[in-house]
Order: structure tokens, then sequence, then C-alpha cells
């Protein structure tokens, strides 16, 4: 099971950053379709299966309330382990926010790597844009994600792929770390058999 949490950044204030209270765009990917009013008190988890290049693969998608006080926001940052950082091509105070987002990430998450993917929405109002595609790609070049422009309104854009990429991001984590793991433990075996083997000879 892969816990993804969908961040949706829109303004800041203060020194709070603040986040949709729904996201279209886990909808979107869900059901395949766009629905324009929500309840903004619910937050909502939803389980998901696909499966992606060949491997059956169950994620859990956590789109929050957007009414978290601090403490309740870093415990579903710890919680996810993949991250959707969301802002709006049409709202460059959106997209201003995004590295000290992942500053925050960075902090609430270490010793660990944060993994993430960062997508520019709608993309269907070209024409108010404020923030270009190579702003995106160059801002996803210094996070080192991978960079995707969609509209959830729409559905221009590849979002279905944006969900399993980042299943590819964590999955691709998740062997690297449990192959550490394993020779930091190979390690220790070897160190504690030699200590003996050093202790019987003298």
């Amino acid at each position: 099971m892969f816990c993804l949490f969908l961040v949706s950044v829109t303004a800041s204030f203060g020194n709070f950053l603040r986040f949709d209270k729904h996201s279209p765009i886990v909808v979107r990917f869900l059901t395949k379709r766009f629905i324009w009013e929500y309840d903004p008190t619910l937050e909502s988890t939803y389980r998901h299966q696909a499966t992606i290049d060949d491997e059956v693969v169950s994620m859990e998608i956590l789109d929050t309330a957007g009414q978290e006080d601090t403490i309740q926001r870093e415990g579903h940052m710890r919680w996810g382990e993949g991250f959707v950082l969301v802002y709006d091509i049409t709202d460059r105070g959106s997209f201003e926010e995004v590295l000290p987002l992942k500053n925050i990430l960075d902090e609430v998450k270490k010793p660990k790597n944060v993994t993430l993917i960062l997508v520019g929405n709608k993309a269907d109002l070209d024409h108010s844009r404020q923030v270009s595609t190579e702003e995106g790609e160059k801002l996803a070049t210094e996070l080192a994600c991978a960079f995707y422009e969609c509209s959830a309104c729409t559905g221009e854009g590849n979002i279905t792929e944006v969900f399993y990429e980042l299943c590819r991001e964590v999955r691709r984590r998740k062997m690297v770390q449990g192959k550490t793991r394993r020779r930091s433990s190979t390690t220790h075996v070897k160190q504690a058999i030699n200590k003996m083997l050093t202790k019987i000879s003298s």
C-alpha cells in the first residue's frame, strides 16, 4: 500500500501556507470526471488499485479539508510516502509557495528524502497563465522531481500518469532503502563475527 498525499498550494498568509479544501485532480484521477462543488469540511482518504508496469499497486490518497492545524498537517506529512504538489498556473503566488512547502516537507520528513511530483493545474486557462511551462520545468529540475501540466477541469494532460509516476518513484525509493538496510545488516553481522574471532584468537 502506497500512502500518497496531494497538496494544492493556493496562497500564503502570515507564517502559514494555505491549502485547497479539496483537489479536483484527485476526483479526475479516480472518476475521470470534474466536480464543481465540494463539501469544504470533509477530509477524504481514497483507496485505489491499479496495474502499473504489469504490477498491481494499491494506493491510499489523502485529500485534506484544508482546515488542519500545524500538528495535524505535520502528521499528514509524516503519513505520506509520496507527495503531489499542485500549483495554479494562473496564480503566481501559488507557484512561489511551492519551494517553501518543499522545505517544510524536508524538515518534517528528515532524515528521509521527500518523494514528490510537481504539477501545474488549470492548463486549459492558458490565456490567463501567470507561470510559464519553462518556469515549472526549471523548478522541477531544482527539486529533482518529475513535472506535469494538466487540467482537472477538461482532463487535459495525463493526470493518471501523475499518480502512476509517483507510485513508481515511491516503489524505487523503497527498493533502494531495502537494499541499504540489507547491506547495513550484513555489515553489522560481519563486524560482530570479526569481534568474536578477535576475542577467541587473543
